[in-house]
């Protein structure tokens, strides 16, 4: 980061795509009273009160990953103190070097904060001279009424926003967009950090069949009962998404080998005992867990190579894609 902007009269901050703080001029850091290793590699929601964080993470990511910006979000960090800075935001996603990065600009708002010392100061002087006090109190009942109309009114806009940009419209899983999106964010803070994740698909056995036997709003309820039944069985940092067709996938931060193969093992044998009804429902899985040649594609090849073999060796199992005994049984799938 040059000086201009490190010195600029405006906080600066990087955010990769996932929220981890990649750089920070000097403005921001003298506001929030850090220095620059206190921030970097820490996520932004850590700097944020509780009411913040819920609306950053519903609100802002999903705007930005729709629109590529997002404009005047008002915000209120947390210093090193531990004390209130508000201050208003404005980002934008860019491109470098092959990754992706979201820019942001924060302002302090003092004017803000002048604001609601005058509008104290008012109150103040009505309550001594007790001028329309019965008045004042219905417009502030009323004002607060339309506050949490309007505020209401955000978080419907807010929960449609997220839904549409981020979720699968028949499960309820997240989408293969959102699934494409977090993969390359995993793969970006592996590389960075070396923190490990792994990568799980599953596919449902002889769904085709399903489908042809008892028609397509059968696929579509065991569908539905799938994805319900995989999100049970994850962790709250897990992506569970709708992959295409009968088919899933799961990102397991933090996961390496052999957990991979036994948290495949366990939702494998979670849909085999599960109450299906009449169909008789399995899942054959493929396992694949990240290493330093790595990229997005080849990561999802070689678990779908692992899910091939799975299929291939008779369906209802789980192979891993570092394990090469499958690979010299031969066979194949429907």
């Amino acid at each position: 980061m040059n000086d201009q902007l490190n010195y600029a009269p405006c906080g600066f901050v990087t955010l990769s795509n996932t929220g981890i703080i990649t750089d920070v001029n000097q403005t921001l850091l003298d506001l929030l009273q850090y220095e620059r290793i206190e921030l970097v590699n820490r996520h932004i929601e850590t700097i944020m009160t509780v009411a913040n964080k819920i609306f950053f993470h519903t609100y802002f990511y999903p705007y930005i990953q729709l629109h590529g910006f997002v404009n005047e979000i008002y915000l209120t960090l947390k210093n090193k103190n531990d004390l209130e800075v508000p201050v208003l935001l404005n980002g934008a996603r860019k491109e470098r070097d092959g990754e992706s990065y979201i820019d942001c600009v924060l302002i302090e708002m003092r004017k803000r904060i002048e604001y609601e010392r005058d509008m104290l100061s008012a109150r103040n002087k009505l309550e001594v001279l007790n001028i329309a006090k019965d008045e004042a109190l219905e417009t502030l009942k009323t004002l607060h009424a339309e506050l949490g109309k309007k505020q209401e009114e955000l978080i419907e806009l807010n929960r449609r926003l997220e839904s549409q940009a981020s979720t699968d419209g028949l499960t309820g899983a997240r989408n293969r967009r959102f699934f494409q999106e977090s993969l390359a964010g995993s793969l970006s803070t592996f590389h960075r950090l070396h923190i490990p994740f792994s990568l799980l698909l599953l596919d449902i056995d002889y769904f085709k069949r399903i489908n042809d036997t008892y028609g397509h709003p059968v696929g579509d309820e065991i569908l539905i009962k799938l994805a319900k039944t995989l999100q049970a069985e994850s962790r709250e940092i897990d992506i569970v998404a709708r992959y295409g067709g009968e088919e899933f996938a799961i990102i397991l931060p933090g996961v390496d080998r052999d957990n991979a193969t036994l948290i495949a093992e366990r939702c494998r044998l979670t849909v085999e005992q599960a109450d299906w009804g009449e169909y008789g429902i399995t899942v054959s899985v493929g396992a694949a867990t990240v290493t330093e040649e790595d990229t997005d594609e080849t990561l999802v090849v070689r678990a779908d190579q692992a899910l091939y073999a799975s299929k291939s060796r008779g369906r209802n199992r789980v192979t891993h894609s570092d394990d090469r005994s499958w690979q010299e049984e031969g066979g194949g799938a429907d």
